[in-house]
């Protein structure tokens, strides 16, 4: 590694000052919540897989000490020390200090960067009870303390150093944070995404709290984020990949087909995740329909009235990642989730395009297995546009047009409106008849719902359950899909505490996820919480809604005299005690589903409700032991 390139003080650019982080931290991480605060850690991290990028470090230690402070060490450069001529101070104290300041702005530090562009780490000491920082660099090891983003001590030197690299150690500021326990869950999936996106360097997570070290290293880099994406699925062929740079902006991309209906792609810019794309994202999928009709075409593949392919038939089944690095990357919005760069798509359309050509002459075997798979996906399309037609909206909202066992409620607003998703007949005639008209509309189910996982999209609408739920939530589904048209801005699925039941709400959590994701990402999903026990003591009923609750209220009340029963059904309640228990908004407890990481539901849906047995076997067997009922 070349460390005499030039990063010195005089990179460091100043733009502006410290002064509103601590009163408004939100806008700049976001939360004060559990988000925020991993936030911290991942904005000290991002500045040495940045290191990384520039090719200077290769080497990145996480350490989560037992009082939740966080050490980040990396083997880069190091921030430098010697004085930065705006302001007068030693670089590292600017960094630290001046919100806006780093080597991310004139060029010369860094030629493409992740992180907050150079908010990141100031942000950290700012909002951190102390921060620590040491430096490895031109011989010696330096020292600095900060109290809340203001400097305790000058910059020391305080001993000699062999090689280079930074160590950040932070305390997140408890009048800050609402949380500061950190989740080592969290934090891996984002440490595990990072090692597939910066090829070969090694990312080690200690956690003194648990006393697990976890290493994630990836020499094949966005190839084995494919591999990972697919290992619960069955494929069609090996991994593609290939690189390329054009106008200074690098384009990397790995993909691969499966036997699965479902397209899974992540795109990501100087390794941030563009969760809503971009102009990288749409030069790739213009690229991938274009070549994938042309050789079609050259090939009298398309006959039979199919003239072309739609991009959604070219991209059912596929796993991809696209990852391009942007020496000056214009995001929409403040959270970094759209790339804006016009000249990107250009590029990345062509760098896909002449690739693309080549491997599909090249391998003319796989070649037809994405253009079989394709077509038909374009003639299951087609069966489900007539399909969708029977479950499309009409502009009013007459009752119609309603499925006939839905029981609708008599307000028109959505945001003052909730479906109750339920379980079977009984549990739905009780439901009905507890409601509040006013609010609450009831969707009975019978049984369980088709595996969306294992089916095609033509089959999933003809499926009258699942279209009598996409009829009643208005949105529509695929392409036809809007999230203004819910009809209710509460989603909750409401079913037995049982097997059978856990698998029904895991069904259309499948269904939600594959196919009405904004639900989800909005919030409108949620889960009800019936009442596990009802306990009689005294003529006094009390209702518990779990095994602990149960022993909690038994040593408080006593054994004696007490009469117990076990709800195994909601269809067990009469329309008074399920609306005491789970649908009156005064004592009710609904969950709300959230999703925290995309590639891990992906991950855990595709392994619960996919093809591949043995994966859903290994799931259970390492779980069973966290199970304390079991109701079969």
């Amino acid at each position: 590694m070349d460390n005499n390139a030039k990063y010195g003080a005089e990179e460091i650019q100043v733009l502006e000052g410290l002064e509103a982080v601590r009163r408004r931290p939100s806008m700049y991480i976001g939360s004060t919540s559990a988000r925020g605060l991993h936030h911290l850690v991942y904005e000290v991290v991002d500045n040495s897989i940045d290191e990384a990028l520039a090719g200077y470090c290769d080497k990145i230690d996480i350490i989560i000490h037992r009082d939740n402070a966080v050490t980040v060490v990396d083997n880069g450069r190091g921030i430098p020390v010697d004085i930065q001529p705006q302001m007068g101070l030693p670089a590292v104290e600017v960094v630290l200090t001046v919100l806006h300041a780093g080597g991310k702005f004139g060029g010369g530090g860094y030629k493409v960067s992740g992180g907050l562009h150079g908010v990141g780490v100031s942000v950290v000491n700012a909002l951190s009870e102390w921060l620590e920082a040491e430096v490895y660099r031109d011989g010696f090891v330096y020292q600095m303390r900060f109290e809340k983003g203001v400097p305790v001590t000058g910059l020391k030197t305080i001993g000699k150093a062999k090689n280079t690299g930074t160590k950040i150690t932070f305390k997140p500021d408890s009048e800050i944070f609402e949380e500061l326990e950190f989740s080592q869950e969290t934090l891996v999936q984002r440490l595990r995404e990072l090692s597939f996106l910066s090829k070969g360097v090694k990312i080690t997570y200690n956690d003194e709290r648990t006393e697990q070290q976890l290493v994630f290293q990836h020499n094949g880099g966005i190839k084995d984020f494919v591999l990972y994406l697919n290992k619960n699925k069955t494929v069609q062929h090996k991994t593609v990949y290939f690189k390329d740079v054009k106008d200074q902006i690098m384009v990397e991309l790995a993909f691969q087909y499966t036997e699965g209906y479902v397209e899974n792609s992540f795109s990501y810019v100087n390794n941030i995740h563009t969760i809503d794309g971009g102009t990288h994202e749409t030069g790739f999928r213009t690229a991938l329909t274009r070549v994938i009709n042309d050789y079609g075409k050259k090939y009298n593949f398309l006959k039979n009235g199919i003239t072309s392919l739609m991009g959604e038939d070219i991209r059912e089944g596929l796993t991809s990642i696209i990852s391009v690095k942007v020496p000056e990357p214009q995001f929409e919005g403040q959270t970094k989730t759209k790339l804006g760069n016009s000249e990107v798509r250009g590029i990345v359309d062509t760098i896909v395009s002449d690739n693309l050509s080549i491997f599909l002459e090249e391998n003319p075997s796989v070649s037809r297995k994405i253009l079989e798979k394709s077509i038909n996906a374009s003639r299951a399309r087609d069966a489900a546009r007539k399909a969708r037609e029977l479950t499309r909206r009409k502009t009013a909202l007459e009752s119609s047009t309603l499925p006939g066992k839905l029981a609708d409620c008599s307000e028109r607003d959505p945001s003052a409106s909730e479906l109750f998703i339920v379980e079977g007949d009984s549990a739905g005639g009780s439901a009905k008849q507890g409601r509040d008209r006013r609010y609450q509309a009831i969707l009975p189910l019978r049984g369980k719902i088709l595996n969306v996982e294992k089916s095609r999209i033509d089959k999933i609408l003809s499926n009258e359950e699942i279209r009598a739920l996409i009829t009643a939530l208005g949105t529509g589904i695929g392409d036809d899909f809007n999230i203004e048209k819910a009809r209710y801005h509460k989603i909750i699925i409401m079913t037995d505490a049982d097997v059978d039941g856990a698998h029904i709400r895991t069904l259309l959590l499948t269904f939600f996820y594959r196919y009405m994701r904004q639900l989800i990402e909005n919030g409108y999903a949620y889960i009800a919480q019936p009442p596990l026990f009802r306990v009689r003591k005294d003529k006094k009923e009390t209702y518990v809604y779990s095994d602990k609750e149960l022993e909690q209220l038994l040593n408080r009340i006593g054994h004696d005299k007490i009469s117990l029963q076990r709800y195994k059904g909601l269809g067990e309640m009469d329309p008074d005690q399920l609306w005491d228990t789970t649908m009156n908004f005064d004592t009710r407890t609904i969950l709300q589903v959230q999703l925290e990481d995309a590639i891990e539901a992906n991950q855990i849906f595709s392994m619960l409700m996919g093809d591949k047995v043995e994966p859903r076997r290994e799931f259970i067997q390492e779980n069973a032991r966290a199970v304390k009922n079991l109701d079969i």
